[in-house]
């Protein structure tokens, strides 16, 4: 009788840990999540997002200090959505900063053009 006493209580601690890994395995750590928004804000500030896009970077902090105070107070799932939501709000700051620098450097571009043309009719024209 003891030694299968011992064998269930085995089988139950297997049973709990393969359990235990499993449910971990399903709910990704949210720090890591916050990481990689955290990653995503910093590169969106090095690409010029604060002055082009700061509503986007606005939100992504925000939800960076949702998904904080979610984790910290043990709300796992919201941690994990809103550290997800904060990574696209930051990737979305970054490709409108380089969507907006894109057009600036084309509109300076075309500006210069547009001298240069001129520049080259009155070089062109025949002096009197």
């Amino acid at each position: 009788m003891l030694i299968d006493s011992r064998r269930l209580i085995g089988a139950v601690a297997a049973v709990v840990a393969v359990t235990s890994l499993a449910a971990c395995a399903s709910n990704p750590v949210p720090n890591e999540k916050i990481a990689v928004a955290k990653a995503s804000l910093q590169r969106a500030e090095g690409s010029g997002a604060p002055e082009f896009a700061p509503v986007e970077m606005a939100v992504a902090r925000e939800k960076i200090a949702s998904a904080e105070k979610a984790n910290s107070d043990g709300k796992l799932q919201p941690a994990n959505m809103l550290a997800d939501q904060a990574n696209v709000d930051a990737q979305l700051a970054e490709a409108t900063a380089q969507e907006q620098r894109s057009h600036k450097a084309a509109a300076e571009f075309d500006t210069s053009m547009q001298a240069l043309r001129q520049e080259s009719m009155r070089s062109s024209q025949p002096t009197q």
